[in-house]
């Protein structure tokens, strides 16, 4: 089994993962993987959160971690995705993959005789997303009829997998973004076919019920070279106190991180009372760990 987004797993499925991440916690995990085992990160995207997580989970585990950048294998000099995969599905027993296509992580799953799991493309980014749903869970003590809402760019690889993961368990998603900037429509059909997602322009609207309050930054990766452009879309929708006016004074803030204060949201939100980033951030080591006792029971 493979990890390449949240529509390929199930309710069900999600529910696992969290039980097994709250048994770590309760130190009563009774999953384990083997003795030794190796997890490859196999990246051509930067990463600080996801990367470290991992290793630490595998180190935590009993295993280890070999960080591979694409940039200094012989991917660089032509070899085929496929024969690489081929290769490092020998030598280990997962892989955690960031690649810029979605396409790539798909093929480099569809080659590996061990388990894949999809550390972030241009399209989805599962890991997160479900550390996210863990931690609205613990927080609000229920996942069902809490209501988020996207605020900012909501058409990347974030929101998708968020979107779709709180709907399938129960969440309403709320989009708010410029009136002629759209979120991915193969995500967004997908999603209503679980449950409600409602699109806004208008901030006031859009967070009139929120329950969470969810941003990323305005210039995802890929993105570089249309900064100041996105920065200038996106300027209506930064994350500020007068934001937190218009949401309900129980709604909190979340950030899946690296955020750029003063763009996507300003410094005194991100560092106050009502931000759950830092508990979202410490939930990436536990999801981390979740899942590859996951991955390890499945394959077994």
């Amino acid at each position: 089994m493979h990890l390449l987004g949240v529509d390929d797993i199930s309710k069900e499925q999600i529910t696992d993962i969290f039980e097994i991440a709250d048994n770590i916690t309760a130190g009563r995990s009774t999953t384990s993987i083997k003795e030794e085992a190796v997890l490859a990160l196999l990246f051509e995207k930067p990463s600080t959160r996801t990367r470290l997580s991992f290793e630490v989970a595998m180190r935590r585990l009993g295993g280890h971690a070999v960080y591979i950048d694409t940039k200094t294998s012989q991917m660089s000099r032509g070899e085929s995705l496929e024969d690489t995969a081929r290769v490092i599905s020998l030598y280990v027993d997962f892989i955690v993959a960031r690649f810029n296509r979605h396409e790539d992580i798909l093929t480099l799953a569809n080659y590996s005789a061990v388990p894949v799991i999809n550390g972030l493309s241009d399209v989805a980014h599962p890991t997160q997303a479900l550390a996210d749903i863990y931690t609205i869970l613990n927080e609000k003590k229920k996942i069902k009829g809490i209501r988020i809402a996207f605020v900012g760019d909501i058409a990347q690889n974030t929101t998708n997998s968020l979107m779709l993961a709180a709907v399938k368990m129960g969440a309403e998603m709320a989009l708010i973004a410029p009136k002629n900037y759209p979120p991915n429509s193969k995500y967004l059909i997908k999603a209503r076919e679980y449950g409600a997602v409602d699109i806004y322009d208008s901030m006031s609207e859009g967070l009139a019920n929120a329950d969470i309050i969810y941003t990323d930054t305005f210039v995802s990766m890929g993105f570089e070279a249309q900064a100041e452009q996105r920065k200038a879309m996106f300027a209506d929708y930064q994350v500020n106190s007068k934001a937190l006016d218009m949401a309900p004074k129980t709604a909190q803030v979340m950030h899946p991180l690296p955020a750029y204060r003063g763009e996507e949201i300003t410094a005194d939100v991100l560092e106050g009372p009502r931000s759950l980033v830092w508990k979202q951030a410490k939930n990436k080591l536990l999801l981390a760990e979740a899942i590859i006792l996951y991955l390890s029971e499945k394959r077994d």
